[in-house]
């Protein structure tokens, strides 16, 4: 699978010829200033929760692109309220499939909470099931013991998980989340994009390394296939 990483959280997947965009924060993000927005492909928007690090860009992407925007249910309102009518809401535990594949929405603990104060609902992590490759986007989400039940009834080829602390698990919890989804290809995401979450990306890999698995981080704007 092609992989490009706009930033922060900020994902594209292309999965069986569509353009999966995961949590759009781009426009506001410093780090990205290089990227355009504008240019980034969606067929697919998938939101984790209503932060604005997380959000930013989904209404502008969404009428750009006219992608469908899957998120929770009170995300949903609050995009068909901007104007963004093609919406798909979920929540934690329900599987949808697709035409590039399934989602299977899981648990993330966190908090959700609008950029105009609303609630956002629950936050999820999503699984993306395909006939190519099985992966899990956590969101911003702490160490939780319902990660094993994704090692246990999923194969997951590879994972995005935070790893920038403060606001979401840092790396040792990351290695151990890594662990109990028996996965040894990890993307880190969420570090370094604010003053709380800057990491030792050296002291990070070779932790992964010791622990016996990969942490692949990505220069934003880059590409890789995974």
């Amino acid at each position: 699978m092609n992989i490009t990483y706009f930033g922060h959280s900020c994902f594209g997947v292309e999965v069986n010829g569509k353009h999966i965009l995961f949590d759009p924060f781009i426009s506001s993000n410093e780090m990205a200033k290089n990227i355009d927005e504008a240019t980034v492909r969606a067929d697919y928007i998938l939101i984790s929760h209503g932060h604005f690090d997380h959000i930013a860009d989904a209404v502008s992407v969404a009428k750009r692109t006219g992608a469908k925007v899957v998120c929770s249910w009170e995300i949903h309102e609050w995009l068909n309220k901007k104007g963004v009518s093609n919406t798909h809401p979920m929540n934690v535990g329900g599987k949808w499939k697709f035409d590039f594949g399934n989602v299977k929405c899981v648990s993330a603990v966190h908090s959700s909470g609008l950029p105009d104060g609303t609630y956002g609902g629950n936050p999820m992590g999503f699984i993306v099931e395909s006939d190519k490759s099985n992966f899990y986007y956590a969101g911003d989400t702490a160490l939780t013991y319902d990660m094993k039940l994704i090692g246990e009834y999923r194969q997951i080829d590879f994972a995005f998980l935070p790893i920038g602390d403060n606001f979401t698990m840092g790396v040792d919890n990351a290695i151990i989340a890594s662990q109990f989804i028996n996965c040894k290809k990890i993307i880190g995401m969420h570090y370094d994009t604010f003053g709380f979450i800057k990491i030792d990306k050296e002291d990070a890999v070779q932790k992964f390394d010791m622990a016996g698995n990969e942490l692949i981080l990505f220069n934003i704007g880059e590409e890789k296939s995974i």
